[in-house]
């Protein structure tokens, strides 16, 4: 075991990395050695067992709390290790599988000092805290101290605070810095192993960035890393991983994890911020225009003023927010602040004693009699059991569906070993493999065989490779007025309210049922008229950042940047009509306008039509087999209860907005398309007719089987056009099934369509990527460079504009498109854009 563990370290050692953490298997030969140590190896062993077991509900630590409670009960003996030298490592677990044997420490008169002191500092102690309570109720002094230490806060205590002023070294990158730059899609199969994960951190964007970062580390030199807009794009906690292991410090208990280090952005994308505030980083958003790298900066957390070295220029200032991110910074991040907090009042509460005053406690505004609110801030209100939350308050809404993807999955599920979980609160979590079963890798086939059942056995559901994009089927599990959240940057529901999150927070939110949120303003997008023939909801999502930039509310060039929807809600009313499949296009662009979040007013029959639909699907997947089939029987009683009384929130006509936009659909008179590469810039067809294209790609999650209807019509008697590939990749098994029942594949295959399984595809650039350096027009979500391919220039656009697109090799004039569209589509627009309905179905 000594010498594989040996060559493993020299081995990721000339990647200028650690080894990875030890393995249950691992562990167990590890905990046989210790008890009969190789002499000369004393000192290694101990090593290995202090600081490289994953702690938390990790295999590998329950092996080793199992060893250490032996050693502690004298079941087991080490040369190595006293019943005190466990009691001191098990308090370094930081909790789950090591807290029972703590606990029962507290009854053992030879450890009992030890045991309390190590118990104070943890919070992760769950369902253990009534045992605790217990004892101090039979007397036990121990317990006593413990619950004392819990309610006057020495686990936050006894941790540095925020430093008054820090001196960073700036490491600065010009323009937006996206999480693909961060943790580019093409390597995502290497996200759980942050260390390796990490060397291809700006590989394309910033090259330079890591030997640069790491040489100002090796001259003792703290990291600011700088950016005029940073995080923008997917809500990617291996993009905070990446940036904090090459800025950060090792995180006690956790090997290969850092926390810490400073962010500092013009503009910092809301979920990459919350991302920060997470994983125990300072993030500051701040004018960052005198910056250079190499400059030595003094950052004064008191009174919010970035300076030279000698602190005789300004060259920034800032104000800390939340109200609360000093005392995140100090207790290792937002999520170990909450879950202290609690522990914390739950003590004092047990004790008889008042509220803590030690913690910086959120100011929330108050609302006014009559206040109204939007339909976001309703929905929000309701999941915190108030009538409506203003923008500016700090709450912890119920999270009522959670969804994760396969390439943050596995971290996200490292994430629940950490916060110690080993049954979810939320009511409904579901987990996919849309990004990885295409084209899986070595270790994807390995987490499609573990990943479903760590799921389903804390009550999950999960899906199979194969089935599809995680927002297709995600959308079918939803309640209406209801709040969740995803891995996934357009975990953007079109029932209810969803804020998407990187995988810590998911994790927490999956584990605990709540999530913390600062609740942002909203923008209102008001459509209104109806739209043309031949122009689509793709063009309608296309109109709204082209309203902004004519309004001067968005801009496109990245310094300086003005973007009305950053960090807010994008809430759509007027197109009520819409099916729930149809509204999904626009919510989900939410994502695009870097939007905190994104909700839809529609009415109650379409929502119920849909989710008629939906219960059939979830009746069929419980007969199936799909696990867990408790939370599926039990998501559909709570849709069918909202069927016997279908009623839908309602914005305040009252209520107050950042910005009010107006669209009007019947103005609208060709398509628009997001231009290369910037899904900001938004141009008419006629702007960019006639641009030569060599890929199609129809797809992604804001594709639905109607789009591909329209395709096939569009391609009807035509043949092969070898001067384009055409990427077709249905969203669903059951949309794939449906358009071959309808015959379509006849017409993809006669026009060379190259047939991907339903999933991600192009879309994310992890699996099947386009040629380099060709022009694509796609129906993915956004278009950064290098995402589908490298060097590739992709347009953003409509399926049936696709369609026509793939026929000529070029962008079409508008008359072109319209004409095809008006004479092949527009005649049969009922049966084309029918949604599935699987209540109407017999079979799949």
């Amino acid at each position: 075991m000594i010498q594989e563990y040996l060559h493993h370290e020299q081995e990721r050692a000339r990647q200028g990395i650690p080894p990875l953490p030890l393995s249950a298997e691992q562990t167990a030969r590890l905990c046989a050695l210790l008890t009969a140590p190789p002499s000369g190896r004393e000192e290694f062993l101990l090593t290995l067992l202090e600081r490289r077991v994953p702690p938390g509900v990790d295999p590998a630590a329950k092996v080793k709390a199992g060893f250490l409670t032996n050693i502690v009960s004298g079941a087991l003996q080490s040369p190595l290790l006293t019943p005190f030298d466990a009691i001191r490592i098990l308090g370094g677990m930081l909790g789950g599988y090591n807290v029972a044997p703590l606990v029962a420490a507290l009854s053992d008169p030879e450890l009992v000092g030890e045991a309390a002191d190590q118990l104070s500092r943890i919070t992760l102690v769950h369902g253990a805290f009534d045992q605790v309570a217990a004892l101090v109720r039979e007397g036990n002094q121990a317990a006593s101290r413990v619950m004392r230490s819990w309610a006057e806060g020495e686990w936050f205590t006894r941790r540095a605070p925020l430093p008054a002023t820090i001196r960073l070294k700036v490491y600065r990158v010009q323009g937006e810095i996206n999480t693909d730059d961060f943790s580019p899609a093409g390597d995502a199969w290497s996200r759980p192993d942050i260390p390796l994960h990490a060397l291809v951190m700006g590989r394309r964007r910033f090259p330079d960035g890591l030997a640069t970062m790491a040489a100002f580390r090796e001259e003792g030199c703290r990291i600011a890393f700088v950016g005029d807009v940073i995080g923008t794009g997917s809500s990617r906690k291996s993009a905070c991983n990446s940036l904090l292991w090459a800025i950060g410090e090792d995180i006690p208990g956790v090997p290969n994890k850092r926390g810490g280090g400073v962010i500092i952005g013009g503009v910092i994308a809301p979920i990459f911020f919350n991302t920060a505030q997470d994983s125990g980083a300072l993030p500051i958003r701040a004018e960052v225009g005198a910056l250079s790298t190499g400059d030595l900066i003094v950052v004064d957390t008191v009174r919010g003023i970035i300076s030279d070295e000698q602190g005789a220029n300004v060259l920034s200032r800032f104000s800390l927010a939340p109200a609360t991110l000093a005392d995140e910074f100090r207790a290792g991040g937002r999520i170990p602040l909450i879950i202290g907090r609690a522990l914390t009042d739950r003590a004092r509460s047990f004790l008889g004693l008042p509220g803590s005053t030690l913690f910086t406690l959120p100011d929330n505004p108050v609302p006014e009699p009559g206040q109204g609110f939007t339909l976001a801030q309703k929905m929000v209100g309701a999941a915190c059991g108030v009538g409506g939350v203003l923008p500016g308050s700090a709450c912890q809404p119920v999270m009522t569906t959670v969804g994760s993807q396969d390439t943050t999955g596995p971290m996200t599920a490292d994430e629940l070993k950490e916060l110690a979980c080993l049954s979810f609160q939320a009511p409904l979590v579901m987990q996919s493999f849309c990004h990885t079963a295409a084209y899986p890798k070595l270790s994807d086939l390995a987490m499609h065989r573990t990943l479903p059942s760590f799921i389903t056995q804390r009550g999950g559901v999960s899906l199979r490779p194969g089935d599809g994009v995680i927002h297709s089927w995600l959308n079918r599990l939803l309640l209406p007025d209801r709040v969740g959240t995803g891995g996934d940057s357009h975990t953007r529901f079109p029932l209810g309210i969803s804020f998407p999150a990187g995988s810590g927070l998911v994790a927490f939110a999956a584990a605990m049922g709540f999530m913390p949120l600062d609740m942002p303003e909203s923008v209102l997008v008001r459509f209104s008229g109806s739209l043309n023939s031949g122009i689509t909801l793709r063009d309608a999502v296309n109109a709204i950042p082209l309203q902004a930039i004519r309004e001067g509310l968005l801009t496109v060039p990245k310094q300086n940047k003005v973007n009305i929807f950053s960090g807010r809600i994008l809430e759509m009313e007027g197109i009520s009509d819409l099916s729930v499949e149809q509204a999904f296009e626009l919510t989900d662009s939410a994502a695009e306008r870097s939007a905190a979040a994104g909700c839809i007013q529609l009415s109650e029959e379409r929502v119920a039509e849909f989710l008629r639909s939906n219960v059939a699907l979830m009746k069929r997947m419980v007969n199936e087999g799909y696990q867990d089939a408790e939370s599926l029987l039990r998501r559909i009683r709570d849709v069918e209860l909202w069927l016997d009384n279908p009623l839908l929130m309602r914005a305040d006509k009252n209520a107050s907005y950042a910005a009010r936009l107006r669209v009007d659909l019947s103005e609208i008179r060709e398509p628009i398309l997001a231009c290369p590469n910037d899904p900001d810039d938004v141009r008419l067809l006629s702007e960019v007719a006639g641009t030569p294209i060599q890929d199609v790609f129809i797809g992604s999650c804001m594709a639905n089987i109607g789009h591909f209807r329209a395709a096939a019509e569009i391609w009807r008697g035509q043949t092969f056009n070898p001067q384009v590939r055409i990427w077709l990749c249905p969203p669903t098994r059951m949309d794939e099934q449906q358009l071959r029942d309808e015959a379509c594949f006849q017409v993809f295959g006669a026009v060379g369509a190259r047939m991907e399984m339903p999933g991600c595809s192009l879309c994310m650039g992890n699996q099947a990527r386009v040629p380099d350096g060709v022009t694509v027009f796609s129906t993915s979500t956004r278009n950064f460079d290098d995402r589908m391919g490298n060097g590739a220039r992709v347009y953003l656009g409509s399926a049936e504009l696709g369609a026509v697109v793939a026929l000529l090799g070029r962008l079409p004039e508008p008359d072109e498109y319209l004409r095809l569209y008006r004479e092949r589509v527009e005649p049969q627009r009922e049966r084309i854009y029918r949604s599935l309905r699987f209540d109407e179905r017999s079979e799949q």
